[in-house]
């Protein structure tokens, strides 16, 4: 009976070392709340007495300019090109007189079956890499920098615009905006997985200040202009 008292003592006294580390924790965790809630408490006081209200920029792409013509100027200005199409069948000519057509092309745009392959959304991204040209459309382009914006509904899929030799996008004159600040407006809190702007070629100049096409992208950029 006092061996088994014992015992029982023995299993319900503390571990000095145990209890040792217990409370260093529990003193570690309290000094970093009180650090955290004098570091909170300062930045409390020392808030300015009176916020300045956010600067007004609605009047932000109210000078007036042409806003084709300084759509069609940048884009040309940053090694893009355009082509005034009045229709699908007018790609069609451009591309079969532009393109090589022995090579791979793909599109989202069924209107365009004749010149380029639309059953490859499926398809696995690497097959992609020997497509010489996608054709795309965009939502909208910004006169400002010549950005186009397109998103994974409209791709296929994301690899689509980066992965060719060469791109085109598809934009419509009417869907153009003066500049950034109203492009972001235009997006607003719309849903999409994926999202981007693009603006003429790929190009890069790293290495030695050396220009280079193509690098991260498609190498030439061709943007249709339907009405």
């Amino acid at each position: 009976m006092l061996g088994t008292s014992k015992e029982k003592c023995q299993r319900h006294q503390k571990n000095p070392l145990e209890n040792g580390t217990k409370k260093t924790e529990k003193n570690l965790k309290t000094k970093t709340m009180s650090s955290r809630a004098q570091i909170l408490e300062k930045i409390k006081q020392n808030q300015p007495e009176q916020l300045s209200a956010l600067p007004d920029l609605s009047v932000l792409g109210l000078e007036a300019f042409d806003i084709l013509e300084k759509y069609k100027t940048i884009l040309k200005s940053i090694g893009g090109d355009f082509v005034e199409v009045p229709s699908y069948d007018a790609i069609i000519d451009f591309v079969k007189q532009n393109f090589a057509t022995d090579k791979r092309m793909i599109t989202t745009v069924p209107e365009l079956a004749e010149i380029a392959t639309i059953d490859w959304f499926n398809s696995d991204p690497h097959s992609l890499e020997d497509v010489e040209l996608t054709i795309v459309k965009a939502h909208f382009g910004v006169a400002e920098n010549s950005a186009l914006w397109v998103t994974d509904d409209i791709l296929g899929q994301r690899v689509a615009t980066f992965i060719p030799q060469y791109l085109a996008i598809i934009l419509n004159k009417k869907d153009i905006v003066a500049t950034m600040h109203q492009a972001y407006e235009r997006i607003g809190n719309q849903e999409y997985g994926f999202g981007t702007f693009i603006a003429g070629p790929s190009k890069t100049a790293d290495i030695e200040q050396s220009l280079v096409l193509g690098a991260h992208g498609a190498r030439g950029l061709t943007v249709f202009l339907m009405e």
